[in-house]
Order: C-alpha cells, then sequence, then structure tokens
C-alpha cells in the first residue's frame, strides 16, 4: 500500500468501528462483535482485500494494544475505589483466574483428547477475563458499586496472571525438566517485579506532574502515555510483568490530582477503543472460517461450559470468605467476559512452535464469539433480575468532561469520597479549602447538590472543585488530609490594627524589591498572602501585615482596598491590551470582596 492508501483503509476502519457500535446500540449486540466480522469478511478467508496471517506481528500489536488497554484502566479505577475491595479483587485475579484456568483446561483436555498439559494451556489462554471488554460493560451499566469496583479491580490485575500461566505451560511442554516449581518461581518473579516498577513508575510520573508546569494540556496526554511505555518496557526488560506494571502506574496517576487529569483520562479511552477495535479487527483477519469445521462444535461447547462452569464454579470457590450474597457471585461468575486479552495469548502458542498451536487459536475464536455473544447482552438484564443494580451508574460520568482550565489558570477538580476518607461527615465549612479555591458542585448519586457552609459530606460524594493555580500545591496537601485527615478548617490570617494611615502610595517597581510575581516584603510590610497571580506580566494582588493591599508589576501600589480599587479602576480605563484588562478587573473584583 501507499502512504494514502494505508491512511484511507485506517480511516475507514475507524469509521467501520464507529458504525458498527452505533449499530450494536440499536440491535443490542456488542460492537466488537461485529468488527470481529469485518476482519473475517475482509480478510484471506473472506473477499480477500487484505491477506493477512503474520502471527508475530499480531502479537506485538496484541501486546501494545493491551497495555493500553490496561492502563487505561487503572487511570479510570483510581486507589479509592480500588483499596475497599482490593481483597476480594486480588483473590479473584489470582486464586479465581488460576482455577478457571485448571476447570477450563481439564474441560479441554476431555473435549479436544488433548494431553493435559496442552489442555491447561488452552484453559489458561481462555481463563482471564478482558479488561476493556469489562470497562466497557460497566460504563453503561448500574450495577453495585462493591460488585462494580471488584469487576474492575480484577480484570486489571488479572490479565498478567493469565499471561504468566500461559507462558508456563508453553515452557512446560516445550522444555524438558520444567515443573510445577519452575511456574511458581516464574509467578513470584514476574510480579514482584512488575509490582515495584509500576509502582515506582507510576510514582515518580505523579511528582513530576505536578511539579512541571506544561505549556499545553495537550502535553500532558503525551507525559502519560510515556508514562506507561516506561512502566511496561522496564518491568519487561527487567524480566517482570510488563501487564502488571502499566496497569499499577496508571493506578497511581489515576488517583493523584496531576494537573489536568481529565483531559489525560479522556484520551486514553479513546485510546483503549483503538486498541479493542484493533485487536478483534485482527482476530477477524486471523480466523479462516473454512478451518473453524474441524473444532465448531467442540469449540462451541468449550465456551459455553467455560462461561457456565469454569468461571462460575471458580469464582464461587474464590470469593468464598468475599462477604458477597450469593446472588452477587452468581453476577460476578457471569462476568467473565472473554475480548482482546485470548488473542493476544492464543498467538504465544503459535509462535512458540508448540504442536496444534493454530487448533487452539481457532478454539479462542469460539471462546471469544461466545462469550462476548452471551455474556455480554445478559449480564445487565441478569444482575438487575438478581438484584445486584441500583439507581446509579455503576461508573459514574464525569461532570466536566473538558476537565481543564489551565489557559485561564484555573482547573476543575473531582474528589471521589471513599467510605474510609477522613472528609466523611465533615461540613463544607470545615473542609479548609484555600481562598482561591471553590466547592462548586456536590455530586451524590444522580443528584447535584449545590454546597452550602452547614452541607455534610458523605461517602460516595463526587467534590467538584474549581482551584486556582497559585494554590495548587497547597490543594494536593488538602486532598491528602480529606483521605487521611485531620480535616480542619482553614485558618483566617490575623489582620493586626492598622498601625500607619491608610496612605496610597504608587512607583515604578524597582530592582531591589525582588520578583514581582513573588513578593515577600514590600516597603518594609509583609506580605501575609497573595490573593491572585497576573498573567500578561509578572505581577500579584497581595495582603500586607498591615491591613493594607499591593499590586504588583511593572508599578508597585499600595494602599487601603478603597483607594487601590479606585486606582486599579483608572488603569482598566488605560489598559493597553485584553490581557492586562483582565488582570485589573479581576483585582477589582477581589477587593470588592474583600472591602465587603
Amino acid at each position: 500500500m501507499t502512504d494514502g492508501q494505508l491512511l484511507l483503509v485506517t480511516g475507514a476502519l475507524l469509521a467501520a468501528g464507529l458504525g458498527a457500535a452505533l449499530l450494536a446500540g440499536r440491535v443490542r449486540v456488542p460492537g466488537l462483535l461485529l468488527f470481529l466480522g469485518i476482519g473475517m469478511a475482509i480478510g484471506s478467508d473472506g473477499i480477500g482485500w487484505i491477506d493477512f496471517d503474520d502471527y508475530e506481528l499480531a502479537r506485538r500489536v496484541g501486546i501494545v494494544a493491551l497495555a493500553l488497554i490496561l492502563f487505561e484502566g487503572g487511570l479510570t479505577a483510581g486507589w479509592a475505589e480500588i483499596r475497599p475491595v482490593l481483597r476480594p479483587a486480588l483473590t479473584l485475579a489470582v486464586l479465581g483466574t488460576i482455577l478457571g484456568a485448571i476447570i477450563g483446561g481439564l474441560l479441554a483436555t476431555w473435549l479436544f483428547d488433548f494431553t493435559l498439559l496442552e489442555g491447561m494451556l488452552v484453559g489458561s489462554i481462555i481463563a482471564g477475563t478482558d479488561g476493556a471488554a469489562i470497562f466497557a460493560i460497566l460504563r453503561g451499566s448500574t450495577l453495585k458499586q462493591r460488585l462494580a469496583r471488584t469487576l474492575e479491580g480484577e480484570a486489571g490485575l488479572n490479565d498478567p496472571v493469565a499471561v504468566l500461566l500461559v507462558l508456563g505451560f508453553i515452557d512446560w511442554i516445550s522444555k524438558p525438566g520444567y515443573g510445577l516449581g519452575d511456574m511458581v518461581l516464574l509467578f513470584v518473579e514476574e510480579m514482584g517485579i512488575g509490582a515495584i516498577v509500576g509502582l515506582a513508575v507510576g510514582r515518580l510520573a505523579v511528582l513530576a506532574l505536578g511539579r512541571v508546569r506544561l505549556s499545553s494540556a495537550g502535553l500532558y496526554p503525551v507525559a502519560s502515555v510515556a508514562t506507561g511505555a516506561l512502566a511496561f518496557g522496564l518491568a519487561d526488560v527487567s524480566h517482570g510483568s510488563g501487564f502488571l506494571a502499566v496497569y499499577l502506574a496508571g493506578l497511581a496517576i489515576g488517583s493523584s490530582t496531576v494537573p489536568a487529569r481529565r483531559t489525560i483520562v479522556t484520551f486514553h479511552e479513546g485510546l483503549a477503543w483503538v486498541a479493542q477495535l484493533g485487536m478483534f479487527f485482527t482476530l477477524g483477519l486471523l480466523v479462516f472460517p473454512a478451518a473453524l469445521g474441524d473444532v465448531a462444535l467442540e469449540g462451541t461447547i468449550l465456551a459455553v461450559l467455560a462461561a457456565v462452569v469454569a468461571r462460575p464454579a471458580a469464582v464461587y470457590l474464590a470469593t468464598a470468605f468475599g462477604g458477597f450474597r450469593p446472588a452477587e457471585r452468581v453476577v460476578l461468575g457471569w462476568a467473565g467476559l472473554r475480548g482482546a486479552v485470548p488473542v493476544v495469548l492464543a498467538t504465544f502458542p503459535v509462535l512458540a512452535g508448540v504442536s496444534d498451536a493454530t487448533r487452539f487459536f481457532n478454539i479462542v475464536f469460539f471462546a471469544v464469539l461466545v462469550s462476548t455473544l452471551l455474556q455480554g447482552t445478559t449480564f445487565e438484564a441478569l444482575a438487575r433480575r438478581l438484584g445486584a443494580t441500583t439507581n446509579e451508574q455503576a461508573v459514574p460520568t464525569p461532570l466536566a468532561e473538558g476537565g481543564t482550565m489551565r489557559s485561564m489558570g484555573a482547573e476543575i477538580v473531582e474528589f471521589g469520597v471513599g467510605r474510609d476518607d477522613a472528609v466523611v461527615g465533615a461540613r463544607v465549612r470545615e473542609l479548609g479549602l484555600p481562598r482561591d479555591a471553590l466547592l462548586n458542585v456536590i455530586v451524590r448519586g444522580r443528584e447535584a447538590i449545590p454546597p452550602r457552609g452547614s452541607t455534610r459530606v458523605e461517602a460516595g460524594d463526587r467534590l467538584h472543585v474549581l482551584v486556582r493555580q497559585e494554590v495548587a500545591i497547597e490543594f494536593r496537601r488538602l486532598l491528602e488530609r480529606w483521605r487521611t485527615g485531620p480535616v480542619v478548617a482553614q485558618p483566617v490570617p490575623h489582620r493586626p490594627p492598622r498601625s500607619t494611615p491608610s496612605i496610597f502610595t504608587s512607583r515604578p517597581w524597582l530592582d531591589e524589591d525582588g520578583d514581582p510575581a513573588a513578593p515577600e516584603v514590600l516597603n518594609g510590610l509583609r506580605v501575609i498572602q497573595r490573593l491572585r497571580t497576573r498573567r500578561d506580566v509578572p505581577g500579584v494582588l497581595a495582603e500586607l501585615e498591615d491591613g493594607r493591599f499591593a499590586a504588583t508589576g511593572p508599578r508597585l501600589m499600595i494602599g487601603g482596598s478603597t483607594a487601590l480599587r479606585d486606582a486599579a479602576q483608572r488603569r482598566l480605563a488605560a489598559a493597553a491590551s485584553d490581557a492586562e484588562a483582565a488582570w485589573w478587573r479581576e483585582v477589582i473584583g477581589a477587593l470588592s470582596a474583600a472591602r465587603g
């Protein structure tokens, strides 16, 4: 293909994916399944538009796609949401995946007359749930919050387990002397290194993004992509689990108050959709319908048994002490959707030269097809019938999609209140908000509550706060106190009685005055707080220790609120630019509020 043809095909496929998603919403069929059909229709065994049988390329594309999907899963989850359900999520991700692989492997051995190790390999390939598929159904679901968060955590954590099981059984089949002890050692090494690298890279990224101000909000998604790539790459070259590392790195950023967080999340949601479409399209191209006849009946039976028997049985055993009702355990068992993950895993034995590996791949096709069609279309109805839903969305839609107002020197920060947070039960006036931060609205369930000083914060609330950049560091510390305590009201700076008359002073700014953007002493008077920050030139509006105010910049003006406001109005009338005019309007507004 020429470059133009390649871009044309890419655009057409993405447009087809959008069309499939719209059509799927009308006919109530998962959109990804329709995209799978597109790949089969135009592949080598269809009309032949694209001749594709490159398993190596499919594996590489799949690994990148899965890394993007897992990173987005961590971003949208956040530690505050995962922490209360970490134990059941980990149990499902590790024990549930292992039990599912064993039960599915025994069923595959029985159905296909495989050796036990070959059956376990097939069982491991279809054992892991697909994060992207889970996240997709949860976004439109009203599943109870605890169940939804448990599934989110499991979907992000079980993929590394499934990958290690597949790699372990491939080595067990291919290498003489390899055994269970080697698999356990591989598991501990990969998971341990992956966890350390993911947490370290995620923490460093949060610190860097919090300290460095990028010139454009569009650069923050670039930084997040770099974080995910570094986490996966460092873990992989260190013989750790890159999939676990990239999920934990995303979880770290998603749990923080980094600038333009909503912009980052929105970007990665779109990127994850592209990854999903790419993987289902790749599966469609790699599947040759003419070769499916030999495994059609047994493959369908295995896929149904994996969905109806293996996954539910594994979940029921893994959640024996998880505090879930029997009906809730049934819902968790039915939520084991397969998607892009088995596609990636099924290429591993093919590339490793395992005997009969292409047959494994064809079997995986049925696992994905049946799971997506059967479980994806009935999950919400089953959950509703078993009383596992509420009137609220499982994953709340952000109130402010744009998220950032950096160009105007401020941001909208969304804070989700967990049940164990110190801020639960506090009144709004006790939150300790700095002067340049304003609580706009409290989202409680499906209601938007205008906050008053006496309004109490409840677990599950989402607080939307407008924050000026000049108090960003102070505000991050405040959010940490909202999580861990203590929650105390912000002390009001002490204003001593004026010891000098309210004299108005105006003169040019001098070098010996220091930095006009960060003054500490002005005309011998200590600055007790900076009220506003000027954008067009370095400067601030500050309050002085004698109760007067100062406006810094090309000129220094000091006086009482009325005198300085009158001077600002004169400056506004003579402003040379829109930016300067905006500054003086801001000064006038702040001084009017101070006077009141």
